[in-house]
Order: C-alpha cells, then structure tokens, then sequence
C-alpha cells in the first residue's frame, strides 16, 4: 500500500525536493536576501566583489569621545584668569618693571654724572660685574650674610616651632596672652624695634648690661657681639609669623593620631621629629623659603643697630653694602649688580630646596 501525502503537506526530504520558486531560489535563500560571501581560497577572507563586513575596534582606554584629558584652561576657561588680572597687573607694575630697570642699570655706567644728566648713560656689558667680583670686600660681606641669615632661619625656625607647640598644651588664657604678645612683636616696624633693642642694650642706660653686671659693655662695639644683638631682633620680630602658621597646621593634625603617639610611649621630641615634621612638611617649607628670603636681606636691623655697618664696615652685608655702593658712592650701576646678585642667589635657593622637597615625593 503506497503512503500518498495529506493535502496541504509539505512533501518529505530528499535530494530532489526544492521549495518553490516563488518562496525562494534553488538554494534556499529568500528573494531579495544577501547571500554571506564565500571565503577565499584558503580561507583568508571575503571573495571578491562582495561587500566589506564591517568592524568595530575598540575603544582607546581613558578618552571619552576622543578628545583625551583638557587641560586646565580648557576646564575652567578665561574665568580665573579674569580675576586674578587686577593682582597680576599690580604685580606687574611693582615686582617685574623694577627687575628689568636693576638688571638694564646693572650693564651701564650709571653713576651721578648720569643721574644729573651731565653725561649719558654707555654700556658696559659685564664690566660692573667684573669689577664687583674682583674686589675681595664683595666675598667677605657675601661669606657674612650667608653664615648671618642661616642663623637667623635656624634660629627663627626653632623657637617659632617650640612655642607653636607650647601653643598646643597651655589653656586658653595663657594662650591668648602669648599669640597677642607674639603679634605685638610682629606688627612693630623694623626701625621702632630696632631702636627698642638699642636702649635695652644701651652700655650707659641699658637695663641688660645692670641686670647681668655688665658695666659700661658695648654690645656693638665687637663683631659678633654686634651680629648676635641684630640676630636676637631679628628672631624676635620674625617668630611670630613661625609660630602662628606651624601652630594652624598642628591644629589641622587629627588628635587620634597624637593620642595614638602618646598612648605608645612616645615623648614629645619623639613625636614632633616621627609624627608632626613629616606632617607638617609642606607648612615648613613654605616659612623656610620665606625666612631665607627676609633674612638675607636684612637692611633696616643692620643699618640702625651698627649704624649703618658696624666699625670699618665689619658688620656689613649684602644689602647694606649695595645701599652704600649706590648712595654713598653713587656707584648706582654697582649697587645693582648687588641687586640682581641677591635677586640670582635667592631664585637659586629656593629652586634647590623645592627640588629636594619634590624628589622625596612631597606636594606642595
């Protein structure tokens, strides 16, 4: 008995069944349908005249629409730099116009003919400069300042750290009392300090020279003596800055971790040197650059205390020399040599010490 098909049954499989022409070709595909292309021989891709497969690469890692990092001018745009124009434009006209003038009189013959008008102004070149590294006074007063100023700074530095921690274990009363006397301090002007000290120290009147049984001893008489008394003001009227900035950021010092420092035995020294100084690092190099920078050019203590250099010039430094060599002598073309001299040397300390604090890893 032979098994015919239902009606409206698709016939079974074989090798001569095909579907009908009006659903579709020989080889099954629907009309109008894109057929995959071949491979190539040896597989290596798509035959030729068929259309490119399209392919998505991925996407670089950290660019978002790849526009990449913007910077900062970018982020922000004009708008800082608009406010911070009315400060640059006053720092334009006060710091940087006053530099160039120095540095231009540094390269001329410009003494008092010039200035009166009698003779004009020639260049020099580095003739200034020769003639003020010859003269062997120049390196004496330089040797002077340095050794001067680096006490100053250390000095200055210790006491203003060892009262900002004292600050941190008074009550408030005695608190309040030792921030007011340290302001009175910072707010008197060098010349009235100057002078102050001068009557403490007075050989004749002094109250310093009675109370030590000193007699009629001249604290400015002899060099070091003379550089000791300028140096005891100096620290007095530069602590206080120290103090209260070191103080603010000891303050900022979570108390968790001093408790923890104090809970392990350690002693004050111990927890200044290991806990607060590396904290505070940022905080002291910012009032060790500004120290280094008032202390080696101190005028006003030098000039008034040994009236105006000491005996023969032996309390001279840099600062005071250049004033004589300009107004004195009215050798204003050596005066600024001396200028951009110490201009050159504080841009070179300060440069060395912000690269040593960076490559210990330090962010200021």
């Amino acid at each position: 008995m032979t098994n015919r098909p239902l009606p409206g049954a698709a016939p079974p499989p074989g090798p001569s069944a095909q579907p009908p022409s009006r659903e579709g070709g020989p080889d099954g595909s629907r009309p109008g349908a894109t057929a995959p292309p071949a491979p190539r021989r040896g597989g290596a891709g798509p035959a030729k005249g068929a259309s490119p497969v399209p392919v998505r690469t991925a996407a670089r890692p950290g660019r978002r629409g790849g526009g990449g990092r913007k910077s900062p001018l970018a982020r922000g745009g004009w708008t800082p730099w608009l406010y911070l124009a009315p400060a640059l434009v006053v720092i334009g006209g006060l710091l940087v116009y006053p530099v160039y003038q120095l540095g231009l009189i540094s390269f001329l013959e410009y003494t008092q003919a010039q200035v009166s008008g009698g003779e004009p102004a020639t260049f020099q070149g580095f003739g200034n400069y020769a003639t003020l590294f010859g003269d062997p006074q120049f390196w004496q007063v330089l040797l002077a300042t340095v050794l001067f100023a680096g006490a100053c700074v250390v000095s200055t530095l210790a006491v203003g750290c060892a009262l900002a921690v004292l600050l941190t274990r008074v009550r408030a009363v005695p608190r309040l009392a030792l921030m007011m006397a340290a302001l009175g301090a910072w707010a008197t002007p060098a010349v009235t300090g100057s002078t102050v000290w001068l009557l403490l120290f007075d050989p004749d009147f002094g109250p310093v020279n009675r109370t030590l049984g000193l007699g009629d001893h001249s604290w400015t008489y002899g060099r070091y003596s003379a550089f000791a008394l300028v140096l005891l003001e100096v620290v007095w009227c530069s602590f206080p800055f120290v103090m209260v900035t070191v103080y603010a950021g000891i303050r900022a010092v979570p108390a968790e971790v001093l408790e923890a420092a104090s809970l392990d035995g350690a002693s004050q020294w111990r927890i200044w040197r290991s806990v607060l100084a590396p904290m505070l690092r940022p905080i002291l190099v910012v009032v060790t650059i500004q120290s280094v920078i008032w202390d080696f050019k101190v005028f006003t203590q030098i000039y008034v205390m040994t009236g105006g250099g000491g005996i023969a010039g032996q309390n001279l430094v840099l600062n005071v020399y250049a004033y004589q060599k300009a107004f004195a002598s009215s050798q204003y073309s050596l005066g600024s040599a001396i200028g951009v001299v110490m201009l050159l040397i504080l841009l070179a300390v300060t440069l060395v010490y912000l690269r040593l604090i960076r490559r210990q890893g330090e962010e200021l």
